[in-house]
């Protein structure tokens, strides 16, 4: 899995980090900032599609709608 490196604001890494660990949602800070892209990506392919501007092509950023093929 590539990495990224990203900077945040102190105050954004402070509310990420109430979300993380044991009494948080996500096992880590990796996880939460996926979730986070995968939601922020799907919300935007659900504005595209009400705008008629979604590829059908396009492969959707949905998490698991994406079908692995034997090519």
């Amino acid at each position: 899995m590539p990495k990224i490196s990203v900077e945040i604001p102190a105050e954004l890494l402070a509310d990420l980090d109430e979300h993380v660990g044991d009494d948080g949602k996500f096992v880590n800070r990796s996880d939460a900032v996926r979730a986070s892209i995968r939601k922020n990506l799907d919300l935007l392919d659900e504005i595209d599609a009400r705008h008629d501007r979604l590829d059908d092509d396009a492969p959707s950023t949905a998490a698991g709608s994406a079908e692995e093929t034997d090519e």
